[in-house]
């Protein structure tokens, strides 16, 4: 690529192409995702920003306030936990089997709520942190505040559609289970445990990419006849992590169909382009007073986006600054930004910064400037 000098506010765009036929994604799902693990970038999406209920996906919330204290030292995971009569009474739909006046292990009951969906585990965890049921919703939702969960409402900790009004989108599980698997390393690998025994009963994990899809590692399922069968998944290949979500599906064969298949397309569809690293010079900008007439425009970190492999031709960079620069410009300024878009892609900006030092001229050159503006010699 040459560098030449751009106008002000004016992008000179490069990396231009012709755009290939689009391969399409569809889904039966009411509601899916496609998330790039590393940088949360948004590959695809159906209806994804629109709350709806979670059902047992919203547990990923229960378990995220549980890691947070086993982060920070305030738990550990051989604590053990009280079983109370309502924790034992909460034995509608999915249970881990607790029994009244039990003391279960922290690290149980993570399996009992991630491999087996128990409502009453979470009731045992949710009282142990919140001192009540409602005190830890009420920690659900400042947290989700706290994590930028915006389309997220909880009114229980594990997904049950009683009392209603548990609601979180597409978006917002993603993001939950981004954070979850990069903020607790240490402990994500309980997502990808297969079976779990408690009170001499077997359960294995209901999430079917475990069993049926290369490099699955999570995350969790949900079912409520409101929302229909629904999975938060993610595997890693290569380097790669693909997050997926889907909800509103019919069965939970095709809840397994269908989440394999989205996998699958998240990794045979789309790559990771590295665009351009520190130091690189993507274009200069004029700059008016200086010891020289342009500065170089660099990035701070390396820019890298991921895109549908038919769209890499018609990928578009634009870089975009009021100018001229008024001298000085100092090394490390910003001075703009530049704008990726790509056909299929719904575009970022990255700020740019100046390359090197550009001192003003001295009074000589100041008084030149300035003569030259007067008589029109700067057209």
């Amino acid at each position: 690529m040459i560098r030449r000098p751009i106008g002000a506010a004016l992008a000179i765009i490069f990396g231009l192409g012709f755009a290939s036929a689009q391969a399409t994604i569809s889904t039966t799902a009411n509601h899916a995702l496609l998330m790039e693990g590393e940088s949360g970038q948004v590959l695809w999406q159906k209806d994804a920003f629109t709350p709806m209920p979670p059902a047992s996906m919203s547990k990923l919330m229960t378990i995220e306030l549980l890691f947070q204290r086993l982060k920070d030292g305030r738990m550990k995971l051989t604590d053990t936990l009280p079983v109370s009569e309502r924790a034992w009474r909460e034995r509608s739909g999915s249970e881990m089997f607790v029994a009244v006046g039990d003391h279960i292990a922290v690290q149980d009951l993570i399996r009992g709520i991630v491999i087996q969906s128990g409502n009453d585990a979470c009731v045992v965890v949710a009282e142990a942190i919140g001192g009540t049921v409602e005190g830890f919703v009420a920690m659900m939702n400042a947290r989700a505040k706290e994590l930028g969960l915006s389309q997220s409402h909880f009114v229980n900790p594990d997904g049950l559609p009683d009392p209603p009004g548990q609601m979180m989108s597409a978006y917002d599980l993603a993001k939950l289970a981004r954070h979850i698997i990069y903020t607790y390393p240490d402990l994500y690998h309980f997502f990808g445990e297969k079976d779990f025994v408690w009170s001499n009963i077997h359960q294995p994990n209901r999430n079917p990419l475990l069993f049926n899809t290369a490099g699955a590692d999570g995350l969790k399922t949900g079912h409520i006849d409101a929302s229909g069968y629904g999975l938060v998944g993610s595997a890693l290949r290569n380097g790669q992590r693909i997050i997926m979500v889907a909800n509103g599906l019919t069965s939970e064969k095709e809840r397994a169909d269908e989440g394999a298949r989205l996998i699958e397309i998240g990794f045979r569809e789309f790559r990771r382009y590295a665009l351009f690293k520190p130091g690189d010079a993507i274009a200069d900008a004029a700059v008016f007073g200086g010891t020289e007439p342009t500065v170089p425009l660099t990035v701070r970190a390396p820019v890298a986006i991921t895109l549908q492999v038919d769209s890499r031709p018609g990928l578009k960079v634009s870089v975009h600054y009021d100018g001229p620069l008024r001298a000085p410009v100092m090394q490390g300024q910003q001075v703009g930004t530049m704008t990726i878009t790509a056909p299929d892609f719904p575009g970022t900006k990255v700020p740019f910064y100046a390359a090197h030092d550009v001192p003003q001229v001295g009074i000589f050159g100041r008084m030149m400037l300035g003569l030259r503006a007067l008589f029109g010699g700067n057209k």
